[in-house]
């Protein structure tokens, strides 16, 4: 994790921690870095997409001036999901993307996102390089760029400065590719099998502009929740992170299927017919079990984290497929689905790719292929869930300093209580201590067969942690 960036980008407190003049200085540096590959006298060409939070336009217009400070044009595409900025980058005619949002965290916080110009997340060298243009090396220290206008300062001047302007029709066209994914009569089907009412709970964020006029356009009955931002309820007691809002509603009024989004709609968590929970791991097992029967899951592999459950593993072993583990954060687990040409990996939080499809996670995509597999199997949500086993499992986030953070893989006091619970569990569950990387958070989860143990080693685990780190 480096200095400005962590595993999702740069992220903050937005005005403090993340103000103007960072998100300036990284347009500014990301402009430099990206005019280094282009054609003499040419602009890099940044698609810029945001969520619905108070700081969101405000952070956006700061680092588009950036990238006009450094001779790149930007296209705004206004409130958009991340996944539409990763597609339309990679589709367009853009050297890069960024996005403006700090995913699931709550109203305060922000963030940038940085895309490659094929939809991927940029390298972590393209951070640390940013970084250190930024904290390491004076301005005023770096020669002019290619084709553009000199001066002493390196800036450009006169009409060698880049552009903004908006970008029409990026929605249309977003939700145009996510129609695509799936058969053209898939509600048609599914209402045939007596599914035909859906629940859609937008975390007032991205996917209020997008759920529910594409799941309508398909031809769904909607129920449509929190879908009305006013620039602080993002993510405010809805949403994936929040999915007892959606429960209840299920629970008390009664659908066929239900979605749940993150702030910029790069995360599903669904909800059963029955009001209960279908998270990321049952949402891979899912998909993955339908693809391999259909020959379309490569390599007999599905890509998941160090935090995926027990229950994932037992159900891939069953049926032949192979779990390739990776680190939590998306970037890690698309790099290793790259690297293997995997078709399906995600994480338990829901933060799903299928590469078929898309370059980064997407949960109205993830919403689309369970239906299908729903359509498919004639079968509905529940059933399909309980072909996996959930091992029971706690997760405490313990709220720690920043120097904590860095000390916490050292601390040896950390360390020997992580040893005694797993020989507590005895080899029949699985215990790890990870930091966040976007919150100052440690994040403590432990897993095994009874639940009352499990709940009991972590609070035993998460108090020693919040004694050695705070």
């Amino acid at each position: 994790m480096g200095r400005l960036f962590g595993t999702d980008g740069a992220r903050g407190i937005a005005n403090t921690e993340l103000g103007c003049e960072l998100a300036l200085q990284i347009g500014r540096e990301f402009a430099t870095i990206l005019a280094e590959t282009e054609a003499p006298g040419k602009r890099p060409r940044v698609l810029l997409g945001m969520d619905t939070r108070a700081s969101s336009p405000m952070l956006a217009m700061a680092m588009a001036a950036g990238l006009n400070s450094a001779g790149a044009d930007a296209a705004l595409t206004g409130v958009v999901p991340t996944p539409a900025v990763a597609h339309l980058t990679a589709q367009g005619s853009y050297s890069a993307g960024a996005m403006i949002s700090a995913s699931h965290n709550p109203c305060e916080y922000n963030g940038i996102k940085l895309f490659r110009a094929d939809g991927r997340k940029v390298a972590d060298q393209t951070e640390e390089r940013i970084e250190q243009m930024i904290l390491d090396e004076p301005e005023t220290a770096r020669p002019a760029q290619a084709g553009l206008s000199p001066c002493l300062s390196g800036a450009p001047t006169g009409g060698f400065v880049g552009r903004s302007g908006d970008c029409p029709g990026a929605l249309a066209s977003y939700t145009a590719h996510l129609e695509a994914t799936v058969d053209p009569h898939l509600a048609r089907d599914l209402a045939a099998q007596g599914i035909r009412r859906i629940a859609l709970d937008c975390a007032n964020g991205s996917a209020s502009v997008t759920a529910p006029r594409l799941f309508t356009a398909l031809g769904f009955d909607c129920a449509v929740l929190s879908a009305a931002p006013d620039g602080e309820n993002i993510n405010l007691a809805c949403g994936s992170t929040h999915i007892e809002a959606l429960q209840s509603y299920v629970r008390e009024h009664g659908t066929d299927a239900a979605f749940a989004f993150d702030g910029d709609a790069d995360r599903l968590l669904a909800v059963d017919e029955t009001g209960a929970l279908v998270d990321g791991d049952k949402i891979i097992a899912i998909c993955a079990g339908q693809w391999l029967r259909e020959n379309r899951l490569r390599g007999r592999t599905a890509v998941v984290t160090v935090m995926s459950n027990l229950g994932l593993f037992r159900f891939c072993e069953q049926r032949g497929i192979r779990c390739e583990v990776t680190a939590v954060g998306d970037r890690y687990v698309l790099e290793a689905m790259t690297a293997g040409g995997h078709s399906i990996g995600g994480e338990q939080s829901g933060h799903i790719i299928f590469s078929d499809y898309a370059t980064t996670g997407d949960g109205q995509l993830t919403a689309l292929q369970l239906l299908e597999v729903m359509r498919r199997t004639g079968r509905p949500l529940s059933s399909l869930a309980a072909e996996m086993e959930t091992f029971p499992q706690k997760m405490i986030n313990v709220r720690v300093s920043n120097l904590g953070k860095v000390r916490c893989a050292s601390d040896p006091e950390i360390a020997l209580a992580v040893r005694r619970a797993e020989a507590e569990l005895g080899g029949e569950g699985r215990v790890l201590v990870r930091v966040s990387g976007t919150e100052p958070l440690v994040r403590v989860m432990m897993e095994g067969r009874e639940a009352a143990r499990i709940e009991r080693l972590a609070e035993e685990l998460a108090e020693v942690v919040r004694e050695r780190l705070l």
